[in-house]
């Protein structure tokens, strides 16, 4: 199967060695996306929930860029610095997903590239 390399402006260029999102027959990997803003490359101000509103926004526009939606993530996987802030990660993505839910893990790490406070990344069916 070839594969097939997503990029959109709407999201972060990578600022390493990978791809936004690569598609292989009909799923989507979609990497880690960070806050950053894709205009300027720097985190979002403000604190954790515009970070992680910023990484959804990314997410979704790799997503679209892909040719699906966030209704075809299927799982979804959440770096989180504190998860003391795992209520609020809850809270706002109960704003971008819909039920039924995708699967998804949330993991505590102990630092996230350019100091963000979240990574967020995902699997989509096609």
């Amino acid at each position: 199967m070839s594969k097939r390399i997503i990029s959109t402006p709407d999201a972060p260029a990578a600022i390493g060695t990978y791809s936004q999102a690569v598609q292989v027959g009909n799923t989507l990997w979609v990497s880690g996306q960070i806050p950053l803003d894709p205009r300027t490359m720097e985190i979002v101000k403000g604190g954790i929930e515009p970070e992680v509103r910023r990484a959804f926004e990314n997410l979704r526009a790799i997503v679209v860029a892909g040719g699906a939606s966030l209704d075809d993530v299927v799982k979804l996987t959440v770096f989180l610095i504190d998860l003391g802030n795992f209520a609020l990660v809850n809270a706002v993505m109960a704003e971008y997903f819909d039920e039924p839910y995708p699967a998804r893990a949330a993991l505590g790490v102990a630092s996230l590239p350019r100091g963000a406070q979240i990574e967020v990344e995902c699997i989509v069916a096609l």
